[in-house]
């Protein structure tokens, strides 16, 4: 049905809703003061900074800036359009809609066409499955009730090849609708039909609004594939739905959702009374199943299978949910089981045990390549230490990867600096350690003689970071407008990559239409250049990025970062060294207790503005 939106229409909708009712529905809320208080919905937060006004029927989060009404609060929890979303809260709140007959409605009957279609197939298929012995066997064997397959709608194709081709057609449904719904495939010959799914244990697929948007179908027999789903539709796309969603959203608090593989995974779960879990439709887990398991859950966890394939799976996974800024946890399971098995072997309990010892993304990388190196041996011990360096350059808290390079070493023996050397990716060729920089200077000067060498350490990360934000702004004005806002070129504290940045800086700067700048000039400009690090100055220059366009903003708020956190550390050696300086003295002042007093409420701010890079 297509509607006509008006005016009177949405503040008729804005007047009958609740906005502090119905954000409940999806997550808790807290009094404070005269607005209510929750975890943001839609970013990962651990702070709430999601605020609900009930007099003016608004919400706001501070923290990603999201903010509206409850027609946009729909819209960004139930992934619905503006149009949609109407329609959703009218029928909530019993608000009748205008039909608009002037519109063309082909594409919305066609849908409908095909939900009602799978309505009727899942229909027949439950008659099947309970009107055969075959079936039944095969469930009771897997401990599935009759409650669990009335609330899981499961059936069974025969084993024929009309089947449903000829139940609905008797409906009345015509043979291109049931093929538009994914049902049947025309033969090769192109005369008649044949049904997809035939001797197959079936599993409705339903969307979070309660719809039979396509179907699963599980052999009973050694027939491949296994596991087999409805083609694409007008209404189903595997890669953007998750199999149980619908019940997560009505029986779950949302805290957690268990990521598994299958469909029985699931059920098995659910009817041991863990009702937070999700597959993702036996196919290849992606972004957009990412983006819903972000929406729906504070939590997620990563249950496969753990043989070599749940292995390569669970890596996929992470790397996708970690793009999305998701955290996720990896529950380890025995070797040859899966969740099923494991709590048919061991009970709930056990499994919830599994659960609170579920590991990061760091851990688990530790655990799976301990698995395949033996680092009582000297090779397999550099090959294990290559491969986590890998991952560690993943990580963006320093902190976070001193506690790992840490481990790593009390693991395999190898000397911290040796690590954290790997991960970093620092070439030692030259025979100097980058960590400590010859010279630091806030200030470009033509007389190189008055350069005096200043001792202070910089981490390589911040040295990194300086690299590749020169690089990018050398590359593309754009990116140097963006970095300009939040660096000055002071904050460029490697000799060398201040040299390059004054340069960078004056050149945007004497020439607006300058849309990138030449390598060449740079190296000309710096080749009369003493005192200097040419090794420097020339991976600056040839840095090659594997990053798409898209995430650049990404990149660049992680680089800032880094050097702000830098900056940060810094300062804080230079505040405990004055500490320590006035601790040493025999005899304090009154001026002494005041500074130190001073300088130890400086440190806890500094402390706590670190704790927030981590």
């Amino acid at each position: 049905m297509s509607i006509i939106i008006n005016d009177e229409i949405i503040e008729k909708i804005r007047d009958s809703s609740d906005l502090f009712n119905l954000v409940s529905e999806y997550l808790p809320l807290k009094r404070a003061g005269s607005n209510y208080i929750g975890l943001c919905p839609f970013h990962n937060e651990k702070t709430p900074s999601f605020t609900v006004s009930e007099t003016k029927q608004l919400f706001h989060c501070f923290g990603c800036g999201e903010g509206g009404d409850a027609i946009s609060f729909i819209m960004k929890m139930e992934n619905l359009s503006f149009l949609e979303a109407i329609k959703f809260l009218a029928d909530k709140y019993g608000i009748p809609l205008e039909e608009n007959k002037n519109v063309n409605e082909k594409l919305v009957l066609e849908k409908e066409k095909i939900y009602r279609i799978n309505v009727e197939a899942a229909r027949f298929y439950y008659y099947n499955l309970i009107n055969n012995k075959r079936p039944i066997i095969y469930l009771d064997n897997r401990k599935i009730n009759r409650n669990i397959i009335n609330q899981f709608g499961l059936g069974y194709s025969s084993d024929s090849w009309d089947g449903i081709y000829k139940y609905l057609k008797g409906k009345g449904y015509d043979e291109k609708d049931i093929e538009k719904a994914g049902l049947i495939g025309r033969k090769k010959d192109g005369i008649g039909y044949y049904d997809k799914f035939r001797d197959r244990i079936m599993f409705p697929i339903i969307d979070t609004r309660g719809r039979i948007a396509g179907f699963g179908g599980r052999a009973l027999d050694n027939t491949m594939p296994k596991y087999l789903n409805s083609q694409d539709t007008l209404v189903f796309s595997k890669g953007n739905m998750l199999y149980g969603l619908n019940l997560v959203k009505k029986h779950s608090d949302r805290k957690k959702i268990i990521l598994v593989e299958g469909y029985m995974d699931v059920i098995s779960l659910f009817k041991n009374g863990i009702n937070y879990s999700v597959a993702s439709l036996g196919t290849a887990f992606t972004q957009n199943q990412a983006k819903l398991l972000k929406r729906y859950g504070e939590e997620i966890y990563i249950c496969y299978d753990s043989d070599k394939a749940g292995i390569n799976a669970t890596n996929k996974a992470l790397r996708i949910l970690r793009n999305e800024e998701i955290e996720p946890k990896v529950i380890v399971l025995p070797s040859g089981q899966d969740p099923d098995d494991f709590i048919k072997n061991n009970g709930l309990k056990e499994f919830e045990k599994l659960l609170t010892k579920a590991l990061n993304y760091m851990e688990y990388k530790i655990f799976i390549n301990k698995q395949k190196y033996n680092l009582s041996k000297a090779e397999d011990k550099i090959k294990f230490t290559k491969e986590i360096a890998k991952n560690l350059r993943e990580l963006k808290s320093p902190i976070e990867k001193d506690v790992y390079i840490d481990k790593i070493s009390e693991d395999t023996g190898i000397s911290k600096e040796a690590i954290r050397r790997e991960a970093l990716g620092i070439n030692h060729s030259s025979g100097k350690t980058i960590y400590e920089d010859k010279y630091i200077n806030t200030k470009y000067r033509d007389n190189k003689n008055k350069i005096t060498p200043i001792k202070i350490v910089l981490e390589s990360a911040h040295l990194t970071a300086e690299k590749t934000l020169l690089k990018l702004m050398i590359e593309n004005k754009d990116y140097y407008e963006k970095i300009r806002k939040q660096l000055n070129k002071e904050d460029f504290l490697n000799y060398e990559c201040s040299i390059i940045a004054n340069i960078v800086f004056e050149e945007y700067s004497n020439d607006p239409q300058l849309a990138q700048i030449d390598s060449k000039f740079i190296l000309e400009r710096l080749k009369n250049e003493e005192n200097i690090d040419l090794s420097i100055i020339n991976e600056i220059i040839d840095k090659k990025f594997d990053f798409l366009p898209e995430d650049k903003d990404k990149l660049i708020e992680d680089l800032v970062g880094t050097i702000e956190y830098s900056k940060l550390k810094i300062k804080r050696k230079k505040i405990m060294e004055k500490i320590q300086e006035i601790e040493s003295k025999k005899d304090k002042g009154e001026g002494d207790v005041y500074k130190f007093k001073s300088l130890c409420s400086e440190l806890t701010e500094l402390d706590r503005m670190i704790k927030s890079y981590i």
